[in-house]
Formats: C-alpha cells, structure tokens, sequence
C-alpha cells in the first residue's frame, strides 16, 4: 500500500476501552508506531484530545459497536478550529481490505488503512441535526409507549367486560375519554350520563354504546383504570412538549421543511425527521443510488450460475427508512397523483409489500433531488415524464416492428 498521509490515527473504540494508534512518519518510509490505551470515561477522553493535538494529528478513523463513537466524535470534532477529518468506518468495508497481519491490533490496522486513503467514512450530519434525530427518535419512542398504554386500557376494559372499540371507532376519542372518565370515578354509568359523554354522530348509537358500557367496575379497577389512563395523558404532554421541542430546532431549516413539504402525503412531523436523518446538505451522497444504499432501500444482489437468489434490502438507516414506508402507505391512499398510480401499477404486478419499498426508494430520491436543486415538488412534471417516456417506449416499439416487416397502422 502506497503512504498519502504522513500523520494518522486509528481508534478501535470499546465500551469500557478505546485503543489508539499513531503512525507518524515520512511518506514511504517505516513510521513510528506508538499504541496507547484510554478510558471511556470523560477525563480519559480529554486525554486522548490532548494527545491528538500535541502530535498534530487531523486525520482519525474510528472503528465501534454501537452508539460508543458518538461522544469521542463530539470531543474531537472541534480540534483544530474543526479543520479535523474524523471517520467513522464500516467495519465490514475495513475487514474486506486484504493484507492484514494475524498480530496486527485492530487500532494500528485502522491508521494503517487511513494513511494509505483505503478507508470511506459513514455519513455523519452536522451537530445541530444529530441534536434534532435526538428529539425527533425520542418522539418515535413516546408514541410507540403511547400505543402501548392504549392497548393496555382497551385490554382491561376488555376484560372488565366493557366492549367499547365495538361501537366507537376511536376508543380515546372525546367521547371514549369522557367515557372512562366516568367509569373510573362512578364505576358505572347510566343513560343520561352516557348522553352527556357523547359528542357529534356517536349519539346515534347510544343504546348500543349502554349495552357494550352496561357493567360495573370494583373499586380495584376504578383505582386501576384512573392510573394507567393518568399515566397515558402524561405520556400524551410529555409529547407536546418534545414536538414543541423539535418545532424550535426545525424553524432553523425552514426552506427544506417547506421543500418536503409541498410533497403529498408529508407533514411537518415527517419533514423534521427525515431532515434530522439526512440533513439538508446532499454533497455528501454523490447520487441518489447512494442516499437509497445508505437508507437500505436498495436490493441485494445476489447472482450465481444464472441464477438469482434472495434479494432482500439491506438494513441501513431504520429510523429514515420506516418513516419513508409510513409516509409510502399515506401516499397510496391518495388516488389521482402520481406517485399514488405508480404505487398501483407496481402493486398489481410486484404485490404491496415491494410496492410500499419501492414507492419509499422513489420518495427519497425525490427528495434527494430537491434538497439538491432546491426545487419545489410538482406533481405535473412527473407525470408529464411518464407519459414522454410511454411514448418513447411505443415509438421504440413501432419502429422494431417496422424493420422486422409489420406495417403499422395507427389508431382512429
């Protein structure tokens, strides 16, 4: 391997361990190799710093399991005046580099590869969107804990013989909270009390609403209800309160959260998370092959013999790419765009589960391109390119047919 880097560092970061290696030294000339070991802890991590800076260090890779990069990444990303180049590597991608030596640390292997140019680093966003995935991941686990506090309260109404979600579409509703309200203070309800909790068109089915509500809880379960459907409303501010949270930090990127926006099917809760995963900056990704790769929204390939083998996608970035298959499934149920008619057609040929990933790969290379060009989303364009592009394909397949002899006639 041929030296291009005369100063690196590789860092083979544990939970409780990080191993560093210096290789310093004129280019293809042996280097001095110097390995030291630091500890996880924040004064240990200074130490490491003040290392990298004493020996005018500005090129570090890092190799870790995990979230263990983050906060080193966080202290050493400032060296310099930031005129740092800090990489994260993949380790599979290091580990398929040849010539490695069986007695080589992972570390010294690591700077190696660096001084060499071998290594790519992960995609790694600016501070403030690492900041806002913070809040916008948080928001994914509160309402994930929300769901699970209403499947818990249905599931004791449930069994308290309460059959609510029978007749009313949405349990937690005004009328279905006014509901239980009720029956944790009462334990029962009646008629007339009932009418009062009912609100708009639920009112036409009052007698069946009584009969599904018609029982009595013990004091247990009054108790028992009244803290699990405290703790749900807790739960449901402490979400405003982060959504709050992540409309502060979003305003700052406002020109791309109206950029996503102007797209069908996406609000402001799915913009913000999706810019605090790729950021606004799309220099990064040379193309829109690489942004769907690094997503995991791009097919394996796996060819043998003439034969081709499972296909699955590979696992990228769940967070971007399970909100893209929500905003897909949002998508499909809006007939009369184009992106709503490309997901149909695929559907009746590939089924909905590759259409759903496939009209999520598309998303994101629509948004690859705006983010790019800056260029609002507009529907007619689209679907003016589809219908050149079904031309051109009628044309090509005319003149095939011209040149094999077959006269054509064109339609009245």
């Amino acid at each position: 391997m041929e030296d291009i880097l005369t100063c690196t560092m590789g860092l083979d970061v544990h939970r409780d361990v990080i191993v560093a290696c210096l290789i310093k030294g004129e280019l293809n000339q042996k280097p001095e190799v110097e390995i030291r070991n630091f500890s996880t802890l924040r004064p240990d991590m200074e130490n490491l710093k003040k290392w990298v800076l004493e020996q005018e260090c500005k090129n570090v890779a890092m190799e870790s399991t995990g979230i263990y990069w983050q906060p080193i990444y966080e202290i050493l990303e400032d060296c310099f005046d930031e005129e740092i180049n800090i990489l994260v590597v993949n380790a599979r991608h290091m580990k398929n580099v040849p010539g490695k030596k069986t007695d080589m640390r992972d570390s010294q292997w690591i700077a190696t590869l660096l001084r060499a140019g071998l290594l790519r680093g992960s995609f790694i966003p600016a501070k403030s969107f690492r900041e806002l995935r913070h809040l916008t991941r948080y928001r994914k686990s509160i309402v994930r804990d929300i769901t699970s506090q209403k499947n818990r309260i249905d599931k004791l109404l449930q069994s308290s013989g309460f059959r609510l979600s029978a007749f009313i579409s949405d349990v937690f509703g005004a009328s279905g909270r006014n509901i239980i309200r009720h029956l944790f203070t009462h334990g029962s309800i009646t008629k007339e009390e009932l009418d009062k909790c009912l609100r708009t068109k639920t009112r036409a089915k009052i007698d069946q609403i009584l009969t599904a509500v018609n029982g009595s809880l013990s004091k247990h379960q009054q108790d028992f209800l009244r803290l699990m459907f405290e703790h749900l409303e807790q739960i449901e501010a402490h979400k405003k309160v982060i959504e709050a949270s992540i409309d502060n930090e979003i305003a700052t990127h406002s020109e791309a959260l109206a950029l996503l926006c102007s797209i069908p099917g996406i609000d402001v809760t799915a913009a913000s998370a999706i810019i605090a995963e790729i950021g606004t900056n799309m220099e990064f990704f040379p193309s829109s092959q690489h942004i769907c790769s690094w997503a995991g929204l791009s097919p394996g390939n796996n060819e043998s013999a003439g034969k081709r083998k499972s296909c699955h996608i590979t696992k990228g970035n769940p967070y971007l790419k399970s909100m893209l298959c929500e905003i897909a499934w949002v998508i499909a149920g809006k007939r009369n765009t184009y992106l709503a008619n490309w997901y149909w057609r695929l559907k009746s040929q590939k089924g909905a589960k590759r259409a759903t990933i496939a009209l999520a790969r598309k998303i994101l290379v629509v948004i690859f391109n705006m983010l790019k060009n800056l260029v609002p989303y507009d529907d007619s364009n689209y679907e003016t390119l589809r219908l050149k592009c079904q031309k051109r394909k009628t044309d090509r397949f005319i003149s095939e047919l011209t040149k094999l002899g077959y006269q054509v006639v064109a339609p009245c």
